[in-house]
């Protein structure tokens, strides 16, 4: 896995976990950080969500090393 991606997978949790704040206890913790929904870095970090999860997407669709793996073969006596 990539900087890249580590990095995204990183922002896709954090996104999931205001999601989740925001579903079960109506909090915004981005929002309480950076001053609101409005603020100008609350939307910085709501956009690097969104694009995190679009980078990861692609791991979605990334063929697994145990699928790709051809099965051993062992040599006849």
């Amino acid at each position: 896995m990539s900087g890249i991606q580590r990095t995204a997978l990183v922002l896709t949790i954090i996104g999931a976990i205001n999601w989740g704040l925001i579903g079960f206890f109506q909090f915004d913790l981005v929002a309480s950080i950076f001053g609101g929904q409005d603020a100008a870095m609350a939307r910085i970090v709501y956009g690097l969500v969104g694009l995190a999860g679009l980078i990861n997407l692609g791991l979605l669709f990334k063929p697994s090393p145990e699928i790709s793996r051809e099965p051993e073969t062992k040599p006849t006596r």
